[in-house]
């Protein structure tokens, strides 16, 4: 369980140029979820997901996370850094290790585990991701844009976190590298359903296809907090706040708006093909 309680962060606080990019927000992510986080550009997207584990200090509220208080100064960093990872955009950028091997163990190396223990957590997060052990024995830079992006996941993996937490995954990949991402993180999280799962993206497709839930922002405020299905049935509330639907959603809010009769919840292309064949025999048998 995550519980955030009255969280504001201010940046430059005190300054002529102090700007209050949380403000105030509370809510509440339970155990296994998988959890998108949306908003325009500068809702406060990025900066919350910071405070989870740390790298922010808030300026007033509280986070915790299973019982544990993330924004007491006396709880340990790398607690909760064991606890929830962040990766950040573009992670591949920080691969630096002469092999992959090497990048996925160094969480676990700094945590002073034994190097058996450490050779068995770096091949079970790169099964998790799809890497082979082969791929462990190459420099990080000679992989492709999609095998980066999951090694660079496979690290965060390897220090077996209670929470991660991705920022813009699928970030500057090609269609096949934006699949691989995509196919992985859903079965990672079928693989570990007590796994809690949060990412950030503007991608509503990517929403549509990963999210259990949807949390909106907008100027540092919670817009919307709900199922998938019912944040995209409120279409016209996201337009106004300057966000896009999934483009099967936006056809079915034109039927609708012509006279119509179905349901405002479609998000999925496999659910509108349901709904649509169903509604095309209905037409016929009039």
């Amino acid at each position: 369980m995550i519980k955030v309680s009255n969280l504001t962060y201010i940046y430059q606080q005190g300054m002529p140029f102090e700007k209050k990019a949380v403000d105030n927000v509370s809510f509440e992510i339970p155990t296994g979820d998988f959890l998108a986080i949306i908003g325009h550009t500068g809702s406060g997207k990025s900066t919350l997901i910071q405070h989870f584990n740390a790298l922010l200090k808030a300026t007033s509220g509280k986070i915790e996370i299973d019982g544990v208080d993330v924004t007491d100064p006396k709880t340990k960093l790398m607690d909760i850094r064991k606890s929830v990872g962040l990766v950040f955009q573009y992670p591949e950028h920080q691969l630096f290790e002469e092999t992959v091997y090497k990048d996925i163990a160094f969480g676990p190396k700094n945590m002073g585990l034994s190097d058996a223990e450490i050779k068995e957590r770096v091949v079970k997060s790169a099964q998790m991701v799809g890497l082979s052990e082969e791929i462990l024995e190459k420099s990080p830079f000679e992989l492709s844009g999609g095998q980066k992006r999951r090694a660079a996941i496979a690290g965060v993996l390897s220090m077996q976190p209670k929470v991660i937490i991705l920022d813009e995954p699928t970030a500057g990949l090609d269609p096949k590298g934006r699949d691989e991402i995509l196919g992985r993180l859903s079965e990672l999280h079928k693989q570990n359903p007590q796994m809690t799962i949060l990412f950030v993206s503007h991608s509503m497709e990517d929403v549509a296809r990963l999210a259990k839930n949807v949390l909106v922002m907008d100027h540092g405020h919670i817009a919307m907090h709900g199922a998938t299905s019912e944040i995209f049935a409120r279409s016209g509330e996201l337009k106004k706040i300057g966000l896009d639907v999934p483009q099967i959603t936006e056809l079915t809010h034109r039927l609708i708006s012509d006279g119509v009769n179905i349901r405002p919840d479609i998000y999925t292309v496999k659910f509108a093909s349901e709904i649509y064949a169903n509604l095309i025999k209905e037409a016929e048998n009039v």
